[in-house]
């Protein structure tokens, strides 16, 4: 049924829970898998912009870095995923844009994201990358909750 599945990573325990669940569907369903990690770059003002060249640098390394990693996993568990760095680059844009807009470029029957469940003062605060995609996405979404460790497939 979910013959292409998107899964958005991070690198936290939550994002590592997702890509599991997102390996073991893609096996059972001998679907196609493409992980996306996004890089959400800030506006910058001239004086720092060497600073800041020398950051996103680094990030982007760190999320190409974190996409190996992911692609790693896959393969030992016999999927061969395809990777994308997403970059945020203006003002405005948002995280769960671009994982919805990747979803519908790709197209993806199925996005898997992990959650952290943030509820209360926290979850107003910092809103939730999760629940952005749910509320703008067409594709089916898979929401994965950060309890207990990951097993691997």
């Amino acid at each position: 049924m979910y013959k292409r599945i998107l899964v958005a990573i991070d690198g936290s325990e939550t994002s590592n829970l997702g890509l599991l669940h997102a390996i073991q569907l893609a096996k059972d369903q001998q679907g196609q898998l493409r992980l996306v990690h996004v890089v959400d770059q800030v506006y910058v003002d001239a004086e720092t912009a060497t600073a800041m060249v020398e950051f996103w640098n680094a990030q982007r390394q760190s999320g190409e870095a974190l996409l190996q990693e992911a692609r790693s996993l896959a393969s030992k568990a016999g999927i061969e995923p395809e990777t994308t760095l997403l970059e945020i680059e203006k003002l405005g844009q948002r995280i769960a844009d671009m994982i919805v807009d990747e979803a519908k470029r790709w197209p993806a029957d199925l996005i898997v994201i992990g959650t952290h469940g943030r509820r209360g003062l926290s979850h107003v605060f910092l809103g939730s990358v999760a629940e952005g995609v749910v509320r703008i996405s067409t594709t089916p979404v898979l929401l994965i909750r950060g309890e207990g460790k990951p097993k691997h497939p």
